[in-house]
This record gives structure tokens, sequence and C-alpha cells, in this order.
């Protein structure tokens, strides 16, 4: 069907640009076109209605929203503001889209740097010094080394040119800093110049800023948050997700954590919603769904049993269907269809942004959610994370405490699948977010770090030879519930211990 709708736009002479392509998997507008495409309507007429479509599912669910509040709260108060959702379609890979790409990046780091940077000029301007000048300089960097006297070498590179910075073990905290950096990162190095060397004496990264008051809702709600459901792995803990979905219906746990459950209002999965089909080797033996049809379908059977005065926020992982590269698209319609028809359900992105119960009063909490998939390679490659004492599934906080530090999900482009874009780099942590999510190590973990709240999800799924393989210790069925007027989080485990 969608084949002969593309051969019809052309043979009318109508150009099909990728955002068609990507709006015809929409089962309604591919149904929609293809009728028209019978009834040999006008190329462009086909086309405003495959561009229009979207855009009016999208105003029937806010309407159906409206509708369905049943508890009768202001429909504001517990509102889902999406900040950043990619949709773009895949991109062709060509090196213009890296070099750009890039650029993109460095300039959207630039902009942090440059109001601490004293004395900055760019590296061009080094080649000719030969006076002991204090300079700054901000370079991505492009290769690093260590000397047979423990010197750390970067190779930072700007617009302009590269140089060499040179790190000494004298003085400590930088060198540590420096020995700590990987591949792609963008920082500011002070230090004297002379010809092609800088030798460094401080150096910054971007950072998030410090801020010294937590912010809290002023009324009390709970936002709870969960990741890595691995739906269809038989090693997949049925009774007790079931369990965790009884008590957000108030059906299961204790007086306390009912009364938890009734305060919910934003429940946060992150990624991994199924456990995929040839996501690792020989993973069809450990496989109790082989169709990942009917690995979402059950998924699916869950979710709609959460009330609808919870707003779900979903993105996907590495194990989910679609592409792998980051940033991941939304679930597709095709895999989930009934839950979007649900107007208390947001299928974002892996990255995605969200902005949580604002107010007239108050401006809310801006929560980032990324599934985490560059995570293992900061655990093996950051000698401080690597050198911590903490074992691989115990390093998601030090991951996403470094990653904050550097205002980019993946900095080192090797650490994880990219598509890259042009336009702005999607990884770019350009919001500093009060809540920052992730899955994947399926380790549970809370920290605070400069006022974000670091949270590291667990899985519903028991170790599979994979994961032993890495040396992955998961973390089983705990649920960390937030509580958004005192920032204080709870624990609650369901966990069957046999």
């Amino acid at each position: 069907m969608k084949k002969q709708i593309v051969s019809y736009l052309i043979e009318n002479n109508e150009l099909v640009k990728p955002e068609i392509l990507e709006r015809l998997k929409d089962p309604n507008t591919l149904k929609k076109a293809a009728k028209l495409v019978e009834e040999k309507a006008e190329a462009k007429q086909i086309i405003d209605v495959i561009k229009t479509n979207q855009a009016k599912e999208k105003e029937t669910k806010e309407t159906e929203h409206k509708q369905n509040n049943r508890d009768g709260e202001d429909e504001d108060k517990w509102a889902v503001k999406v900040l950043f959702d990619y949709e773009k379609p895949a991109l062709k890979k060509n090196v213009e889209s890296f070099t750009k790409y890039f650029n993109n990046r460095f300039k959207q780091i630039e902009k942090l740097l440059l109001p601490r940077a004293e004395n900055n000029i760019s590296i061009s301007r080094l080649a000719n010094k030969t006076d002991r000048e204090t300079v700054t300089v901000i370079g991505m960097i492009a290769d690093k080394q260590l000397t047979k006297t423990n010197k750390v070498i970067l190779t930072l590179e700007d617009q302009t040119g590269t140089i060499k910075a040179l790190f000494s073990p004298n003085n400590q905290e930088t060198y540590k800093m420096a020995k700590d950096t990987v591949l792609d990162e963008v920082i500011s190095v002070t230090g004297t110049a002379m010809k092609d060397l800088l030798f460094a004496e401080k150096m910054m990264l971007p950072e998030i800023p410090i801020r010294t008051e937590i912010k809290k809702s002023p009324e009390e709600a709970y936002a709870i948050f969960i990741a890595d459901v691995h739906l269809g792995s038989n090693l997949f803990l049925e009774e007790e997700f079931g369990n965790f979905i009884d008590w957000l219906r108030g059906e299961y746990g204790t007086e306390e954590q009912k009364e938890i459950a009734k305060k919910t209002k934003y429940c946060f999965i992150a990624g991994d919603l199924v456990a995929g089909v040839g996501i690792y080797p020989k993973q069809e033996e450990e496989l109790k769904i082989t169709d990942i049809y009917q690995q979402y379908k059950q998924f699916t059977e869950y979710i709609k049993k959460i009330p609808t005065n919870i707003k779900v926020i979903i993105i996907p992982g590495n194990h989910d269907a679609g592409r792998i590269a980051e940033p991941q698209p939304r679930i597709d319609k095709e895999f989930v269809e009934d839950l979007y028809d649900r107007p208390n359900i947001y299928l974002l992105s892996n990255p995605a942004l969200v902005n949580i119960a604002a107010t007239k009063e108050f401006e809310g909490f801006n929560v980032l959610l990324y599934h985490g998939y560059s995570y293992d390679y900061y655990s093996d490659n950051v000698e401080s994370i690597r050198m911590s004492g903490k074992e691989i599934s115990d390093r998601p906080v030090l991951v996403s405490k470094f990653l904050l530090q550097r205002r980019h999900l993946a900095p080192t482009h090797q650490s994880t699948l990219t598509m890259p874009d042009p336009e702005k780099d999607p990884l770019f942590i350009e919001t500093v977010p009060d809540i920052f999510v992730t899955g994947h190590i399926h380790k549970s973990a809370i920290s605070s770090y400069r006022g974000t709240t670091i949270i590291a999800a667990s899985s519903w799924e028991k170790q599979t030879s994979y994961q032993e393989k890495f040396g992955h210790k998961p973390d089983l069925c705990k649920v960390i519930a937030i509580n958004l007027k005192t920032r204080k989080p709870t624990i609650i485990d369901f966990e069957q211990h046999q």
C-alpha cells in the first residue's frame, strides 16, 4: 500500500520527502492516503492529508484527555509538557552531516564555557606565539595520550586548528580531570602557550550550575520511575510486575504503600519495554515469547490497567523495536496501537525531556529521560569510575554525574550508535534537569548532584547469560517514588524473596 502511494505521488511529479515516508508508518494516515490514490485524487491533496492527519490525531488525543479526567482535579495541575521529543526521520549519513553535527555540538557547548573563559583565544592564534602568555582555549578532544613520565597530552581542536595541551602530575587537581577526559568532549584549558604546546594550569568542564535551593512542589504528589521491563523473556518476573500494576490501582501493598499509589500522578518508564528478538547471541533460548508483536501486545495490556489519572511517560531502549541509533524515535504505532489512543500515555523518543507539575505559581520539574546505552562505555573507560571500587552494575550514578558535567549524554562518538543531526546535537543536555532518570544497567540507585536528582532504575528480568558475561548483576523489581513536595525518595520493593 505504501509503495503504491509513493509511486502515485512520483508519477504525478510530487516530491516525496523523508518526513512523508515517516508519517506513512501511521496506519490511519496510510489508509486515508491509499483511499485518495484509489480515487485518483490530486497528488498535492494527498500530501496535505498525510501532513495534517497526525496533527488532527494529536488534537483529538488532547480533547479526550480533558474529557477523561476521572479525579475531578484542575486539568493543568498535573499536566505533562513535552519539551523535547525527537521526531525527525532517519537521515542519510555522509561526511558533511558528521561535520555539521560536530560543529554544532562544539558551538552549543562553547557557549556554556565562554562566560568563564578569561583571555580566551582561538587555537590558530597560538601558532606563532613566542612569549609566555597565559591564555584559555576551548577545544574538542581529538586525541589523548599518556607519556612514559605519566603526563597527559590532549590534542584539542576548534574550527581554526589544533594544539596539544600538556597536563603534569604536579598539578594534581587538573591532572586528575585530564585523566578522566574522553574523546570528542568539549573543554576549556587555561595555561601558558609556547609555539605548538599549551602547558595546562587549569581545566573547566561545561558543567551544570550549582543550585543551593532544591526545587519543591507546593502540593504533595509522587512521580515513580521504572525501566527494563523486558517482557517476553522467560526470566521476566511476571507476578512481580503484575503486583506493581495492582499497586498502582490501589489493590496491592501495605496501607503506607497504597497511600503513595493514591498520590502518584506520574509513572516514568525509561526504555526496554520488551525483551526484543535477536538482541544478543542465543537470546532465543531465553525467550518465552518469540514474536515481537506479541511481546508488545502483552506489555500494552499491562499498561492499559494503569489508572487514567496517572500520566505514563514511556521511551524506548536498545531492546525495543526500531532503530538502535540515538536519538531513538518513539515506539511505532504498529506495535502499541492501543497505547496511542489513551490520553494519559506519552510515547516519546530516547532521550526525551518533559516538564511536570507546573502551575501558574510553580514552574514545575524538568525530567530528562535517557535509557543509557552509552553507560557501559563510560563505566569502563573513565579512570575514576573504573577505579571507584564499584562493580559495573553499581556505577550508573557515577556515569550520570560524569555526563551532567559534560552536558552530553554520549560525548564520545563510539560510546553509542548515533544518528548525526546536522542542525543540532540532540544528545546535548541543553536544559538542566531537576530529575535525570536512566535504565539499561539494571541497578536501582538514587543520588543528587548540584540540585539534580539522579535516578537509576532497576529491572524486571532476572540475570541473563549475556549480563552475567559482562558482570551485570541486576537489581530486581525496585520502584523509586519521589515525593515532589519534599523531594524525598522511597523505594518500594516488589521482589518476591524465596
